[in-house]
């Protein structure tokens, strides 16, 4: 691989005294955006019932998707060239209008174009708060800090549905976007006084061409993956002709890239040390688990299971609980010992093995058992997820650590996307094969027979969906294997390393 040459001015942070605080604030910011989709999906039938548009309503997911995956990496370079701090204030700005116009809205349409603005927002919390990370902690410190990520990432998947459904039941459905906004000014207000970064507004041209080329590449991937095996068949020519733009949009975004100035996701991020496009692939699969599999579970213990849809969020503490321990305990041994290629490795087995287990559910499995399987998903969630983003930090250059980040941020979200797309796939093939007129049912009001066909479909799509996920896994794990154990920096300017099979890469970010 090419040598990733790091700027000789891109100093390694020091940590603030006070960044614990600091770091709060960013992590309000990046709940925000977490928890939205959780709890605008609990609400949707609320707000169908108001707003009409049913035909459409998919759409108030997708756009809000699309517009965050495409607006991801542009963040992340603006916050490269102009400054960390100043982008991300205005990401937060932006997600906090965008909700009071959602909250405003009148009809479906209105809804689908103000969740576009909500989107763009997401997208600029999500480039900036893992660059800011990168920016205020060195990567030997960033460890000790990693409990609070995966805390922000538990609250936002198992406090979603629940703030839905309270918000939903007992207020009108327009708090569901309008609870954005005092928590977004108080984290508006929070980092506008306490965050400091080195700003040095670098000037640049912007790359327009890379900018439209990846958001046209993007756009594909994400409506393929959102059409595909639902709207339109796999091998229809809208789904083919989806994927042929993608792949060109992606070939010219290459040739485009190798010949500006100043690119919008520099080639040197993946090419300049091996381990980058490893963690990648390591956040690609975790975001197909957290996003994917992790849809599936709430929908087998509430159909087959028999739980209720209302404790949908707690379904997942066994889960989310372990991310939260173990991320945190990984965090604190990397910091003390500078060690982490043994975490993704045994996160990487951990969830293979989850997974597997959760493929062998039937009727007649335990909520008891259900929730050990789950306790080793999370394990390995804990171990890989945080540990992907410290190795893809420690990596790149200071320089480009909006670039990078937002390209992790975009590969866990193009993981999800994907995940979710083939799991639905699957698991539709799965219940029309057991059940041939399958549809959307209350398995409670059909009779004996037809609940027990219905039963045996649901287990068989959910048991395919489980048993991909975990093939993904192992492949994550052969990608874990790979990872060079670059030592981990804890302060002063940037130094290179002699990797084995690599050029030399410096650890500093």
């Amino acid at each position: 691989m090419s040598t990733a040459s790091l700027p000789s001015t891109a100093a390694e942070p020091t940590v603030p005294k006070n960044v614990r605080w600091v770091l709060l604030g960013v992590m309000l910011a990046m709940l925000l955006s977490m928890l939205d989709n959780m709890v605008v999906s609990t609400a949707m039938p609320t707000i169908v019932g108001d707003l009409g548009g049913l035909d459409h309503i998919s759409w108030v997911v997708t756009a809000y998707t699309l517009i965050t995956a495409v607006t991801t990496p542009v963040w992340g370079k603006f916050g490269d060239l102009f400054g960390r701090k100043p982008m991300y204030l205005a990401s937060i700005a932006v997600f906090i209008a965008g909700s009071a116009l959602c909250g405003a809205a009148q009809s479906m349409g209105e809804l689908i174009a103000f969740r576009v603005v909500q989107g763009i927002g997401a997208g600029g919390i999500g480039a900036g708060a893992f660059a800011l990370i990168g920016a205020l902690v060195p990567p030997r410190e960033r460890g000790r800090y990693q409990g609070m990520t995966a805390s922000v990432m538990a609250i936002g998947t198992i406090g979603g549905p629940l703030l839905g459904g309270f918000v939903t039941g007992h207020f009108d459905w327009r708090w569901a976007f309008y609870i954005n906004l005092p928590i977004g000014l108080v984290a508006l207000v929070w980092l506008a006084s306490k965050l400091h970064v080195p700003t040095k507004r670098i000037k640049a041209k912007i790359d327009w061409a890379g900018i439209t080329l990846l958001t046209l590449s993007i756009s594909a991937i994400v409506l393929a993956a959102t059409w595909a095996g639902s709207t339109y068949a796999w091998g229809s020519w809208q789904i083919l002709s989806l994927g042929v733009v993608a792949i060109a949009g992606l070939a010219l975004f290459i040739l485009v890239e190798k010949r500006v100035s100043e690119p919008l996701l520099p080639l040197s991020v993946f090419t300049g040390h091996r381990n980058y496009p490893l963690a990648m692939a390591l956040t690609l699969a975790g975001g197909v688990v957290t996003f994917g599999a992790g849809l599936y579970l709430p929908l087998f213990q509430q159909s087959v299971q028999g739980a209720s849809a209302t404790n949908s969020g707690l379904l997942m503490l066994p889960m989310m609980i372990p991310v939260v321990i173990v991320s945190t305990i990984a965090g604190k041994v990397m910091s003390a010992t500078g060690k982490y290629k043994i975490f993704p490795v045994l996160g990487t087995v951990f969830l293979a093995a989850g997974l597997g287990l959760l493929a062998t559910m039937d009727a007649g499995t335990s909520f008891t058992l259900t929730g050990l399987y789950m306790v080793l998903v999370g394990i390995g969630l804990g171990f890989t997820m945080q540990m992907a983003g410290t190795i893809a930090q420690n990596s790149v250059s200071l320089r480009d650590m909006g670039a990078a980040m937002s390209s992790a941020n975009l590969f866990r979200t193009l993981g999800g996307s994907l995940g979710v797309a083939v799991f639905g796939s699957l698991f539709t093939r799965a219940v029309q094969a057991d059940l041939p007129a399958g549809r959307e049912v209350d398995p409670s009001a059909l009779p004996a027979g037809a609940k027990d066909a219905y039963l045996t479909a649901v287990t068989s799509g959910t048991s395919h969906i489980f048993l991909t996920a975990a093939i993904v896994c192992a492949l994550a794990f052969v990608a874990a294997l790979f990872v060079v154990e670059v030592p981990l920096k804890k302060a002063g300017p940037p130094t290179s390393v002699e990797a084995p099979g690599n050029a030399a890469v410096a650890t500093a970010n």
